[in-house]
């Protein structure tokens, strides 16, 4: 065996490394102040360096350090609490060494509240295989190819869409990009793995992954200084198996939040099965994330299993198409380039107290959207947001109300 597959060999072999046996998460704090009696329902607070949210509670997503289309201004404006940066898009352009310098995510977004940044590793797969992405959130598609990926014991092995350079990411590296970004929550890195892909490899990546989450562990505690707190993963993929050993690997690890990721099913019904079985299994005592999910229908079946946050593109991304989210109605949405929206001159939605919701026809709407023009994206993106945030705010009395039932009915009409 010549020397170059010796070499390959031993980066395949499995690296061990001893993860603290606890961690004090000074300056944060998760308390539940009610809880359903009738289901896992619950609410709670959720305490960080930049503030304290309410939760059930939605992060909206600013991949690349910008929510699409909005301003930290009209966030706050349409009550926003907490948001989200990717790290790879970041760690790619500008980098996180600037951002570093200018003084982390909060002062380069001008963002004030508490911010929540991913590992990395979501990107790097979903980008990497294609249909991932789909797959992960049970939508089960393989219809997209696949570009350059390579991953071993060591970490991620990609390509940048920016410069075509090739990058490796550890899980030593990415709990160091995202100490330089400083949001308050971060990731382990961890792999995605694909819903077509067998439960060997599923089980072989869980277990490389609970490695890759000692690994975060381990080098999250070498800088901390109770800036962040470090969530841990669940992966397993569909099977039952796995997530109880999954579970039982990050409930016993000192992760201050947990998150259910990974592929959650090919259908809604697997997915809800998924996420049922880990909350079955997970620490009480810990908020639960679930990673990229978060239709308003997700919300409510999902808030009933005791999920606490969501985070999901999708609010803001169907802005861009002329998809406006609206309580009461059977879709979740109207889609504003209907030719019926044409001479409607009612607002979207006159309950939400901010212009974008409050003052603009659909009829003027209608004509920007179908005009291309930027504001009206901005302002149907800015109204999804309201429209979210207003939602979780009415979970949240719902679920101390004991009326939760009542009001899905409201938002979700059969």
């Amino acid at each position: 065996m010549g020397s170059s597959s010796v070499r390959r060999k031993k980066k395949q072999q499995e690296i061990h490394v001893t993860p603290p046996q606890s961690l004090s998460y000074d300056g944060f704090s998760f308390d539940i102040t009610h809880a359903d009696p009738h289901s896992r329902a619950r609410t709670g607070t959720l305490k960080t360096p930049h503030g304290t949210i309410e939760t059930p509670n939605y992060i909206f997503c600013g991949t690349k350090a910008s929510i699409k289309n909005l301003s930290p201004h009209a966030m706050r404006q349409a009550q926003t609490d907490i948001i989200l940066a990717n790290t790879y898009h970041v760690m790619i352009q500008p980098g996180a060494d600037l951002v570093e310098k200018i003084g982390g995510l909060h002062k380069f977004m001008q963002w004030d509240g508490p911010m929540m940044t991913d590992s990395g590793g979501f990107q790097i797969f979903s980008m990497g295989h294609g249909s991932v992405a789909d797959e992960i959130k049970g939508r089960n598609k393989i219809d997209r190819g696949k570009s350059l990926l390579k991953v071993t014991e060591e970490g991620a092995r990609f390509k940048s869409y920016w410069n075509g350079t090739y990058l490796n990411l550890t899980p030593e590296l990415s709990i160091e990009i995202q100490r330089k970004l400083g949001a308050d929550l971060i990731y382990q890195l961890d792999e995605c793995t694909a819903y077509h892909v067998d439960k060997d490899y599923t089980a072989r990546s869980m277990e490389m992954s609970h490695r890759w989450g000692d690994r975060s562990l381990a080098e999250f505690e070498r800088h901390h200084d109770g800036s962040q707190a470090l969530y841990g993963i669940v992966q397993g993929g569909v099977y039952e198996d796995l997530r109880d050993i999954s579970c039982a690997y990050v409930n016993d690890r000192p992760f201050f939040g947990l998150a259910v990721g990974g592929s959650l099913g090919g259908s809604e019904e697997e997915m809800f099965d998924v996420v049922n079985m880990c909350m079955q299994r997970l620490r009480e005592d810990r908020p639960v994330h679930l990673l990229g999910i978060g239709r308003i229908k997700d919300v409510f079946d999902f808030v009933r299993l005791g999920i606490d946050t969501f985070d999901c593109v999708s609010p803001t991304r169907i802005a861009r198409h002329g998809w406006a989210l609206v309580k009461g109605l059977p879709g979740e949405r109207l889609n504003i380039r209907n030719a019926c929206f044409r001479d409607d001159p009612e607002p979207l939605d006159p309950r939400i107290d901010i212009p974008a919701s409050r003052d603009y026809s659909k009829a003027y709407l209608h004509h920007l959207i179908k005009s291309g023009e930027m504001l009206g994206m901005q302002l149907i993106a800015q109204h999804n947001v309201a429209t979210i945030n207003m939602l979780m705010r009415e979970v949240r009395a719902a679920i101390k109300d004991g009326t939760l039932d009542q009001l899905q009915k409201e938002w979700l009409p059969e």
